[in-house]
């Protein structure tokens, strides 16, 4: 842990919110009225820079969530000798950087990471970019040049929505600022409504509303006062897991070490989550070598919902984790009310998300909130880059199913998984649903099987689910997810799959969820795992040392030996995830029924009427599971009703 942290006097990062416009005529009002919007990203404090010149007009605007140096004095936006930045981020690397420029003749007033950001940025330019170890995303006006830059962090941790606008532009942290500043000016994408349909999350390079666009993670943008505007990539996953992959294997157990050592720094209580899994309890447990009074929070469910879901019940382990090192857990049951939740939840998330684990993090978020905490670490990422997930090893063994004599795959295993129901007297059948879902993908080739892994439909179901013009949009999802699959000289199966993660599922959906649900509760989520060095490290490890067998995570697990028991290290894989089965058949049926049945989407043919009852009435028959189709539809009904009352048009 850094030496610095709890020193009196010094600034030093915030993860916040920030917002702007350039080369706008009406920018104080847009810039106000996106600060307003997202009050809830930093409560401790407010600012706004205005620069006018004759030749531009720019406003910067900042909420603080104040995490290093409560005082004042380290508000935003910070302005020095022409440059202005307005800074969402945490820069673990500051102190390095700071040393490498005061001997190279910058100076400093602050102890800050923002200075250190804005003196890199004037000593290095974009050049400065993949120096820096953490997350962000930032504005920078350089008022000599009359130039405003937008930066984002590698992984895409920290979000940043932006709109070209009046020869301008208009930017914010969350694309909730964006409508409520210019909602009526602005439509629904209905590809990018299919693409939720098809993920239950959108993609990077996919937004809800047209026009608007994520600054892609990883890259830097530059606006010109003559309406000109250039941009550039500074770090592309798929480019460093080749040379990662080229080179000899890493030392995981000091790279995640020193990961978890670096996202520690604060100047206020720090947690963890911790499920009892993996990942989470190696945060948990390095974290509390480092920081003797570190706490947890873990989550619990209702008996019931338990058992229709078939969830099995990790706080056992959370508890195990918590007793064996000492830790101080604390246990949220997660009952809520979702009828009143859901149109919360939509419109936290900010584009159509039909994730359930978003309330889950929400809920410990202000759990945490209320106990006077606002830093929390996340296991959030080792999936994705070391195969941890059900759908790597289940793809891998789709490859060897496929060298099953057909006679045996198609005259008796498969006929055989089709008959058996997902639900008996009330239970949930687990295995059963999984061996249901292995058969949607199994025979497919590599990258379409992967696909079919984890999106909700095949081409005919969603096509089936929607009306017949909207059919031309499907086959282009399908093609993009084609090439960023292939967009790899990577050389095995699980790694392609870990890159693929890494560039879609990451940062479409975990890091989105994240991100939006722990600053609704003003709370700052970290994630060790999602770190230049940790993602070098993994794609140094070749596939097959990631699965073996029937174990997922292999690498990771072995690394784990020197501080876990085996007990946790080698459990069987739990999700992160809710009752969905028991909300969708019990708590939320008359919203199904009066929300979604007889919704706008259903009533304005963009989705079919006869097929989505079909896919309620087959979930409540228990012939099929269907709950995570219904829940999604649902929250996209959810979203495009919120969205048309302020003025979107759909």
């Amino acid at each position: 842990m850094a030496s610095w942290a709890g020193l009196p006097g010094l600034r030093g990062p915030d993860v916040c919110g920030i917002a702007g416009c350039y080369q706008q005529h009406d920018g104080l009002v847009l810039a106000e009225t996106m600060s307003d919007r997202i009050a809830h990203r930093g409560p401790d404090a407010t600012g706004i820079h205005r620069f006018e010149d004759g030749r531009i007009s720019a406003y910067l605007a900042h909420r603080r969530l104040s995490i290093i140096d409560l005082s004042g004095a380290a508000d935003q936006p910070l302005s020095k000798q022409g440059l202005t930045i307005s800074y969402n981020g945490e820069l673990y690397n500051y102190k390095e950087l700071r040393a490498e420029l005061a001997a190279s003749g910058s100076t400093f007033v602050t102890s800050s990471d923002t200075e250190v950001v804005l003196e890199a940025w004037r000593r290095w330019g974009p050049a400065a970019l993949p120096r820096f170890r953490g997350m962000f995303a930032f504005a920078m006006l350089d008022e000599q040049t009359g130039s405003l830059f937008l930066a984002r962090d590698p992984m895409g941790i920290k979000p940043l929505y932006v709109l070209a606008r009046q020869g301008g532009v208009v930017f914010a942290s969350e694309l909730k600022a964006l409508v409520a500043a210019v909602g009526p000016e602005l439509r629904t994408d209905p590809g990018a409504l299919i693409s939720s349909m098809l993920y239950y999350w959108l993609p990077e390079q996919r937004c809800a509303i047209e026009g608007v666009e994520k600054l892609p993670p990883g890259s830097w943008a530059e606006f010109r006062p003559d309406g000109s505007s250039r941009r550039a990539t500074y770090w592309r996953t798929a480019d460093v897991a080749a040379e990662a992959a080229a080179g000899p294997p890493a030392d995981l157990r000091q790279v995640i070490e020193e990961s978890v050592a670096a996202h520690l720094v604060a100047d206020v209580p720090v947690s963890t989550f911790l499920s009892g899994g993996l990942d989470s309890s190696l945060v948990t447990v390095l974290a509390k070598r480092l920081d003797p009074g570190i706490d947890a929070y873990t989550i619990t469910f209702r008996a019931e919902d338990q058992k229709l879901e078939a969830m099995p019940d990790d706080a056992i382990y959370a508890r195990k984790v918590a007793e064996r090192f000492g830790i101080d857990l604390h246990e949220i049951e997660i009952a809520p009310d979702v009828v009143e939740l859901l149109p919360r939840i939509v419109d936290i998330l900010d584009e159509p998300i039909g994730d359930p684990a978003a309330i889950n993090t929400l809920l410990m978020c202000d759990a945490a909130r209320d106990a006077g905490v606002k830093v929390l670490l996340s296991g959030m990422g080792a999936d994705e880059l070391f195969g941890g997930y059900r759908k790597h090893l289940a793809c891998v063994m789709g490859a060897r199913y496929q060298r099953l004599p057909s006679v045996v795959r198609n005259g008796m295993v498969g006929p055989a998984v089709r008959r058996l129901p997902v639900t008996v007297n009330g239970r949930g059948l687990r295995y059963a649903r999984w061996a249901k879902r292995f058969l949607t993908f199994a025979d497919l080739p590599e990258e379409a099987a992967f696909r079919r892994s984890y999106t909700m439909y095949d081409a005919d179901e969603l096509v089936g689910l929607l009306s017949p013009d909207l059919e031309p949009y499907v086959g282009k999802l399908f093609a993009e997810h084609s090439d960023l699959y292939h967009d790899t000289s990577l050389d095995d199966h699980v790694s392609r799959m870990c890159l693929a993660d890494s560039r879609m599922f990451l940062p479409g959906l975990n890091l989105a969820y994240t991100d939006r649900s722990s600053m609704a509760a003003s709370t700052e989520v970290r994630t060790p795992f999602v770190d230049p060095e940790v993602v070098r490290a993994a794609f140094s490890i070749p596939g097959r040392d990631k699965i073996q067998g029937r174990q997922g995570k292999l690498a990771l697990k072995r690394a784990a030996e020197a501080w876990l028991p085996k007990e946790i290290i080698y459990r069987p894989k739990a999700s992160f995830s809710a009752p969905l089965r028991a909300w969708v058949r019990n708590d939320l049926r008359e919203l199904v029924d009066d929300v979604l049945l007889n919704g706008e989407l259903v009533g304005s043919g963009f989705l079919d009427r006869q097929a989505v009852t079909r896919l309620v009435e087959d979930e409540r028959a228990g012939r099929e599971d269907y709950s995570k189709q219904i829940w999604q539809l649902l929250t996209l009904e959810t979203w495009c009703r919120h969205l048309g009352e302020l003025g979107v048009s759909t």
